[in-house]
């Protein structure tokens, strides 16, 4: 049985739809299951049994014998929640709990870590685990993923396979229920439908023109398609950056929204509010050297080609 937290999530459910598609059926689908728009994600897909998150670590004494692989996607993902105590339950405690039945049970383990770690990107985006104490993130929920990744790296007994992946800027089909952290791309589609515009910060940065900041978005498939090749791969642990390696701007996204729903261009910008821009990411990119160093070789898809796919084949036939 392959173990999926987050199951119902944006980025669980298409990770199940993988393994589906590759004949792993026996999935256990780990989650709280109270939201209806999420349930939804999961109606097609083949799950052995789902398991209410407060109950897992009870399943898995019972259950450990017949676990193959563990993928721990669930994680608190809202950057404008600052309540700790929210993040040290369900991000890093919950982590370490995980870890421990890994280490215990000896079961391999993949795990969601965050390019929030990175901060304003003072370092830079190599992963490095050399880096990592020092990185300085920018709110609660990304102290909580680099709090995990320090953890980790510096536990003496370890899973005999673990990864943690630093998710970019991930975009694609089932991130309606996400609100306000719903990517970029959702945002636009939903903006221009309504108004027949798209509105973007304006540079307050001497080095950056209007609409030119940047960052590293990555296309859900290809996230799936990663975790299935470590999983598979199950070598070289450690902490992985997993974005598509090449940023691009919001002027180059937003004009390929445009584009894909055929509605003429009309983009509009608006000052950064003053209370972020001190915490406004410029430019973020996934170095992904280490992850081709460990035989990663497929091309991530083009932000243009993602766009497409997902405004055409999901959002379009949606929302209309």
């Amino acid at each position: 049985m392959i173990i999926v937290t987050g199951a119902a999530g944006f980025i669980g459910c298409q990770l199940i739809k993988k393994l589906n598609s590759e004949n792993f059926n026996a999935i256990i689908a780990v989650d709280k299951f109270d939201n209806p728009v999420k349930n939804d994600h999961l109606k097609d897909l083949k799950i052995f049994e789902r398991v209410d998150r407060d109950l897992f670590f009870d399943w898995i004494v019972e259950n450990n014998e017949q676990i193959e692989f563990i993928f721990h996607i669930g994680a608190r993902t809202d950057t404008a929640e600052f309540d700790r105590s929210v993040f040290d339950k369900l991000n890093t405690g919950y982590s370490k709990k995980i870890w421990k039945c890994c280490v215990d049970y000896q079961i391999p383990l993949i795990y969601a870590s965050s390019a929030a770690t990175y901060g304003l990107g003072e370092q830079g985006y190599v992963d490095s685990e050399e880096i990592i104490p020092s990185l300085r993130p920018l709110n609660p929920y990304g102290d909580s993923k680099n709090d995990f990744d320090a953890w980790a790296i510096s536990q003496k007994e370890k899973p005999f396979y673990w990864a943690g992946l630093k998710f970019f800027n991930v975009y694609g089909a089932h991130e309606d229920h996400k609100g306000r952290m719903a990517s970029v791309i959702w945002h636009a589609f939903h903006q221009i439908k309504k108004t027949g515009k798209m509105k973007l910060f304006r540079s307050h940065n001497p080095d950056y023109r209007d609409g030119e900041q940047k960052r590293d978005f990555v296309f859900v498939q290809d996230v799936v398609d990663v975790c299935y090749f470590l999983m598979r791969l199950r070598k070289h642990s450690g902490i992985y950056n997993l974005g598509s390696g090449k940023a691009r701007t919001f002027l180059d996204l937003t004009r390929q929204v445009f584009r894909s729903m055929g509605i003429e261009e009309n983009i509009e910008f608006i000052d950064t509010p003053e209370d972020i821009r001190d915490k406004y990411q410029y430019f973020t990119e996934a170095n992904m050297d280490k992850l081709r160093a460990i035989g990663y070789i497929p091309e991530f898809t083009s932000l243009e080609l993602g766009i497409d796919q997902y405004v055409k084949e999901y959002l379009k036939p949606k929302y209309g």
